[in-house]
């Protein structure tokens, strides 16, 4: 029975990166594959372009298991699709003895059926799929509440809008960040000066990795004066320019911004700088990360590396540890700090302002002091 799957292809002129959707016969997927190139038009994250391809090679074999038209697949298939994503085992990893199932949560089975649903809607203009099986995927909703920051409009015209139809009912699953003692925690258990520098850097910027990964050396001015440069932003700070890489990192925000940075980045950037030069692989990158300690050395260092990095650091310090929940770190402490929102929005890199809130979080201080000034103004009246 034939199957999908995602791969990555690579062009023979100028080495550029796509990802293609082919049967286990290596047939091109024609719609799929258009889909996928709409992306990279789109200029999303070659990361994105990935993930999209394997849940949509995924959801074309699971049609062809069920006998559906993937074209028209219908109300009730695509609910049961949905419930398939959650009950169906995730291939094991390691050996298989001593292996233990895994399966994907709700909220990663409605992200699934979200890109498959963007999926048929793409097709419809071409002729691929009817308008009427792309219009069962929403429904027209009325937002009686407002969410926090969403602006309704001069007399209300985006209070409507359209609401999927299919999709599992989720908690929100909340943010994971880091305190000050678990960060000094982390950097603390850094034994090379390239991956202390990444982990102070990310939680001093409140960078993306995506965003840290993308940096060229010329976007490093930690000097106080980078006149000579070209740039006139005094004190040491650090561009994030949107640029394609050859690691596939991609900073998310369009708009290039600078931030600034203390003198602790400028040191450890130095210890890192030291250690990098007696890689001499190394010498010809303009990238900032590179592989230093496992081929293929002085290749730009790929989120992978970064990840295998703090899983190990999260094993040595008993604690979860993923370079996500420095970014919520920085924006939390600059926002305790008294740093204006307009300011820590524009550091973080977002365009909407409600795009900061999830990233501010109470303590268990905050919220225990809380309650003993409700007490003491409630003792004061009586």
């Amino acid at each position: 029975m034939q199957a999908f799957k995602a791969e990555r292809a690579v062009s023979p002129g100028d080495e550029s990166v796509a990802w293609v959707v082919v049967s286990d016969s290596y047939e091109l997927h024609q719609e799929a594959s258009a889909y996928l190139a709409s992306l990279r038009a789109r200029d999303c994250s070659p990361n994105t372009e990935r993930v999209y391809a394997g849940r949509v090679a995924l959801y074309l074999s699971h049609c062809v298991a069920n006998g559906l038209d993937w074209a028209a697949p219908g109300f009730v298939a695509l609910t049961r699709f949905l419930h398939w994503l959650v009950k169906e085992p995730l291939p094991l990893r390691g050996p298989r003895s001593s292996a233990t199932p895994r399966y994907r949560d709700k909220a990663t089975a409605n992200q699934i059926l979200t890109t498959v649903g963007e999926f048929l809607r793409f097709c419809v203009p071409f002729g691929w799929v009817a308008p009427a099986t792309a219009s069962m995927l929403s429904e027209t909703k009325y937002l009686s509440f407002l969410p926090p920051g969403y602006s309704p409009g001069e007399g209300g015209q985006f209070r409507s809008v359209e609401a999927k139809t299919i999709k599992f009912r989720v908690a929100l699953p909340g943010y994971d960040w880091l305190s000050d003692e678990q960060f000094a925690q982390l950097l603390a258990l850094t034994v090379r000066a390239r991956d202390r520098f990444l982990v102070y850097l990310l939680g001093a910027t409140g960078m993306r990795i995506g965003e840290a990964l993308g940096l060229h050396r010329q976007d490093m001015h930690l000097l106080p004066d980078s006149s000579g440069l070209g740039c006139h932003v005094s004190g040491g700070h650090v561009h994030v320019r949107r640029r394609m890489n050859s690691n596939g990192a991609l900073a998310k925000a369009r708009s290039p911004r600078w931030i600034p940075v203390d003198s602790d980045v400028a040191g450890l950037y130095a210890e890192y700088v030291y250690e990098r030069d007696q890689v001499p692989q190394a010498a010809e990158s303009e990238m900032v990360f590179v592989n230093l300690f496992r081929a293929p050395l002085g290749q730009p260092m790929k989120y992978p590396n970064v990840k295998d990095l703090f899983d190990r650091l999260a094993v040595k310090a008993g604690f979860a540890a993923r370079p996500h929940m420095l970014r919520h770190s920085a924006a939390t402490r600059w926002k305790r700090s008294g740093t204006p929102d307009d300011v820590i929005q524009n550091l973080m890199g977002h365009v909407s302002p409600s795009s900061m809130a999830p990233y501010i979080h109470a303590t268990d201080t905050d919220k225990r002091e809380a309650v003993e000034r409700l007490t003491a103004l409630r003792k004061d009246r009586a």
